[in-house]
């Protein structure tokens, strides 16, 4: 298997500008219940996640069909994920997208993950109170 490379400047610049980025964006934790009217849950998840050597277009294809797009790229984007197809994405538009994401999103301060505490108090852990 191959090392993912850091995406170049040209391609964070086109991926801020990707329409896909952007209703991202405008999508963001608009609706939590987005999984259950997704259109990969009629198709079998393999598609969705094609080895190294096969096209993703079938699964880009249905991803630029569902009406939840938006809100599975930006969970993609948010959790990291970079294997399989997300918000009609792969992987390597992902890796471009995730800088840009980064760089326009401010963390969820009450965000809890497998670190421990939410960010908000981890925040005020790092950051001394004058």
């Amino acid at each position: 298997m191959t090392r993912a490379r850091m995406p170049r400047p040209h391609e964070v610049a086109a991926a801020r500008r990707d329409p896909r980025l952007l209703r991202a964006l405008r999508e963001r934790r608009e609706d939590d219940a987005w999984r259950t009217r997704g259109t990969c849950q009629s198709v079998d998840p393999e598609t969705f996640f094609p080895a190294p050597n096969e096209p993703a277009d079938a699964a880009v294809a249905l991803c630029r069909s569902c009406d939840v797009q938006g809100s599975c790229l930006a969970w993609a984007l948010e959790v990291g994920d970079c294997h399989g197809v997300w918000g009609a994405t792969t992987p390597r538009e992902r890796r471009a997208m995730l800088v840009a994401w980064r760089g326009q999103v401010e963390p969820d301060p009450d965000a809890v993950d497998e670190a421990g505490p939410p960010v908000r108090d981890r925040l005020l852990t790092l950051v001394p109170l004058s």
